[in-house]
């Protein structure tokens, strides 16, 4: 109950400061030294949050399905795509990390590799995915690639920390035991990891909806939120709320995802304090 006060609390907030500033703000934005430090608060940058919601319920066309089914169904899509992203490179990053934590040499020679592979842009990294799947790999398949390359970072980065968080008397302990790697792996480094696993799989989860978005309008893929975006902004200047519906749909995606992988967290949670005496 007090989590459910407290988003409340921060939706309301979010949306007393938005329409507090299209109260007060300057139509035309405030520009300081040449530069515009704060946005429009005209209608046309910022409509009313009434307004966006009127906008939801009306039909996208004349005579067309309204817009909150459009996005529903632009989101459902993208779902699929970012679910088959996440769930890839989620793995992958699980056995990036149980390698690196395995073997030293493997650690010292991939994950400079594994860092700076996210410098690289992903606008001008979805044409190449594109062009190396060709007629083999559909669209949907080359965005799913593009998400699990954002995904699977954090959970490398994550889950190696949490490998290698067990105290060395907890590893000299489990040496005692005369117990192998893949003993010591099971019953203490996994129990260690999980506190730094779930954020990190948290992390993965959002990132793998901006690969899935980002890719979706880098590849020109139909039937997403991200094409969606596209579409409404062409229409920014004439009907600007609709564009909003777009960026809300993505935006509660993004929860919808993080929310999802919370509640995978909750059965694990016994195992906590369990972690906590393994690591002292």
């Amino acid at each position: 109950m007090r989590r459910f006060l407290a988003v409340l609390a921060g939706l309301l907030t979010g949306a007393a400061a938005w329409e507090g500033y299209k109260a007060v703000g300057n139509p035309d934005g405030t520009v300081l030294f040449g530069v515009r430090v704060l946005p429009r608060a005209d209608d046309l940058s910022m409509p009313h949050l009434w307004t966006i919601a009127e906008r939801l319920g009306a039909p996208e066309l004349t005579g067309g399905r309204p817009v909150w089914r459009v996005v529903v169904d632009a989101c459902l899509f993208t779902l699929g795509i970012t679910t088959a992203g996440f769930v890839a490179g989620a793995l992958i990053g699980l056995a990036l990390a149980v390698a690196m934590q395995r073997f030293r040499v493997v650690e010292r020679g991939l994950l400079p590799y594994v860092i700076i592979s996210q410098t690289v842009p992903l606008v001008a990294l979805a044409p190449l995915i594109a062009g190396w799947g060709g007629v083999l790999m559909p669209p949907w398949a080359t965005v799913a690639v593009i998400a699990a390359y954002l995904a699977f970072f954090p959970v490398a980065v994550g889950m190696l920390r949490g490998l290698q968080s067990p105290s060395a008397a907890g590893v000299e302990l489990m040496r005692s035991y005369a117990a192998g790697w893949w003993r010591t792996l099971v019953t203490l480094r996994l129990p260690a990891a999980l506190p730094y696993l779930f954020p990190a799989l948290r992390l993965a989860g959002a990132a793998a909806v901006v690969g899935a978005v980002v890719g979706e309008i880098s590849t020109g893929t139909r039937g997403g939120i991200g094409r969606l975006l596209i579409e409404y902004a062409r229409e920014a200047t004439s009907d600007p709320a609709k564009v909003y519906t777009a960026m809300l749909g993505a935006a509660l995606l993004g929860l919808l995802v993080a929310g999802a992988v919370s509640l995978l967290e909750l059965p694990l949670m016994r195992h906590r304090r369990h972690v906590e005496v393994a690591t002292l």
